[in-house]
């Protein structure tokens, strides 16, 4: 699967749009990570534990977009964003999309 930010692939033609392929999660906070990153907050710095939450739920919520634009029966998916939103006080959804694709 060629995944891309671009809304072209160098090299192929886009034969067939097929729809909007998406992959989500949802992840809350917890409280050992909560106490830690209020601490760091008081003497700053980088907050690595949410860092690497925040990165995991993208890394999953790209793997279910892959899997989404495969039963799409997609080549490729053009266009890739992430977004999040809050579902509530401390928990987010983390969303990537695209444009699922046939190449030639």
């Amino acid at each position: 699967m060629i995944i891309s930010t671009t809304n072209f692939i160098s090299g192929y033609e886009i034969v067939e749009v097929l729809d909007i392929a998406r992959g989500s999660t949802v992840r809350a906070r917890n409280i050992g990570r909560d106490i830690f990153a209020g601490l760091k907050n008081i003497i700053g710095g980088e907050i690595t534990e949410y860092t690497r939450l925040l990165a995991e739920a993208r890394e999953d919520a790209l793997e279910r977009m892959i899997n989404d634009g495969r039963s799409l029966g997609a080549d490729a998916i053009i266009n890739v964003r992430f977004t999040t939103s809050a579902v509530m006080a401390g928990c987010s959804e983390i969303l990537a999309y695209g444009t699922a694709v046939k190449l030639k």
